[in-house]
């Protein structure tokens, strides 16, 4: 039997100070391995040292695993698996294996019955739902939404039909450089009492989380322009 563990590692969500929202237990398992699988190195680093300026950054062994990872570059990191190696898998922001590549090392573990432990830390989808006065007993998260327009209309049509016909929240994000045109597509294509929250910027000092209606949105003041949102729709 494998003495393989794996932990997931939540990184920050932005420039916050860690302290406000990663406990020291996650602090303790950083301390204590030095094998990690990232989606970006460099980032990766920059919170490993910010979290734990102790470390001996020559000492860590990073392997990528990101969008455009093959299926033989998984295979590889499955042989660290294989070696009974401890691992700890960090996304580019918030929690791995969430609307995050790392999900795939993480069903090959189970598929092996390798231990997996999740760690405690930000989620900006759970969040910004909890923030938004929505229907938290029943929600759905859809990632990013067509880029094309006619597909995007199409598409926030059915969300919001699916909502209103059952009462579920539902989660989306956009490219943060697209969030102020996001809510104009919003305005154009929804119906005017249709709720959608946006959550920008969260655990950040410059947090920004509002629930208004598309009518209200219309005449809303905003300026979301790149910076992190997630969106919250109820019908």
């Amino acid at each position: 039997m494998t003495t393989s563990k794996v932990y997931l590692i939540p990184s920050l969500l932005g420039e916050s100070p860690y302290n406000r929202v990663l406990p020291e237990f996650n602090l303790e398992i950083i301390r204590s391995i030095n094998t990690f699988v990232v989606e970006n190195e460099k980032s990766a680093r920059k919170f490993i040292k910010q979290v734990c300026p102790e470390k001996v950054q020559s000492d860590l062994d990073l392997y990528i695993l990101d969008k455009d990872t093959n299926p033989q570059e998984l295979f590889e990191l499955v042989k660290l698996l294989d070696q009974g190696k401890t691992i700890g898998i960090i996304s580019e922001a918030g929690l791995p294996a969430v609307a995050d590549p790392g999900a795939q090392l993480v069903k090959v573990a189970q598929d092996k019955k390798i231990q997996v432990v999740p760690l405690v830390g930000p989620s900006s989808i759970l969040m910004a739902l909890m923030a938004s006065g929505m229907n938290g007993q029943n929600f759905a998260f859809h990632g990013y939404l067509p880029i094309d327009k006619n597909e995007r209309k199409k598409r926030l049509g059915q969300l919001e039909a699916e909502s209103s016909r059952t009462g579920v929240a539902q989660i989306f994000m956009e490219t943060p450089y697209r969030n102020n045109q996001m809510i104009e597509d919003l305005t154009k294509i929804l119906r005017t009492d249709t709720k959608i929250c946006v959550a920008c910027d969260i655990t950040l000092e410059s947090e920004d989380i509002r629930t208004r209606s598309i009518k209200d949105w219309k005449n809303e003041k905003y300026d979301f322009h790149k910076r992190p949102a997630i969106y919250v729709m109820q019908a």
